[in-house]
């Protein structure tokens, strides 16, 4: 953006954020409060797949699979097929089952928060460790989805592709505190308004900041 750098730039976009969409982080996924780990094998379903699609299929999950044992003891080829609409169902039904048996035998049942811990886990990498960190523990995390990575790229004029590379630039320009709140919120503008196909530029309320924008 001419005039000014890319933590000045960032700084307006988070505060046109906050005024549309408020300063609240919501969770968009489905779980029953008591029972974190609802929360993480959410995320871990809803890579490369919807919110609206792993709530659907959640919904139906978490009756079927009542506890933590029960998804540590799960048969594999039978929850495969449960979660089978969310797409790479092999390897999620691993990691969720494995994840599961981890879970118990090492943290008691309860979900780590320690960035370090979670990936360790299996079918948990940088983006799904930072979703549950900033939405289940509130710490201030950087998660880089399709959204998140395609907006950006417009906004600052990256030229980056690799997620993590994304993340790594973000974390440097956007004030900490707010990490989670670029997740959500731009995830909200990339439903909404810049779509991927036929992005609503005009109607954007943060078009003045954006690098892509043609007056």
């Amino acid at each position: 953006m001419k005039g000014l750098t890319k933590k000045e730039q960032a700084k307006k976009i988070v505060s046109r954020l906050k005024k549309e969409y408020g300063s609240e982080i919501p969770i968009y996924l489905n779980y029953h409060k008591n029972k974190q780990y609802e929360f993480l094998f959410a995320v871990m379903l809803s890579a490369q797949c919807t919110d609206e699609r792993v709530n659907i299929v959640t919904k139906e999950l978490y009756k079927k699979y009542k506890s933590l044992k029960d998804f540590a003891s799960a048969d594999v080829k039978q929850f495969e097929k449960d979660i089978y609409t969310t797409g790479f169902y092999k390897n999620k039904a691993r990691g969720i089952i494995g994840t599961a048996n981890i879970l118990i035998e090492k943290y008691n049942g309860k979900v780590p928060d320690k960035f370090d811990e979670l990936i360790k886990l299996p079918g948990v990498g940088r983006k799904t460790a930072n979703v549950v960190l900033g939405n289940l523990y509130g710490i201030p995390s950087m998660a880089v989805d399709t959204h998140v990575n395609r907006i950006s790229n417009k906004l600052f004029t990256l030229n980056e592709k690799d997620p993590d590379k994304v993340c790594d630039i973000l974390e440097e320009i956007i004030n900490k505190k707010d990490w989670t709140l670029w997740n959500t919120h731009i995830i909200a503008l990339g439903r909404s308004i810049c779509t991927a196909r036929n992005p609503k530029c005009t109607e954007c309320f943060i078009k003045d900041l954006c690098d892509k924008y043609n007056y």
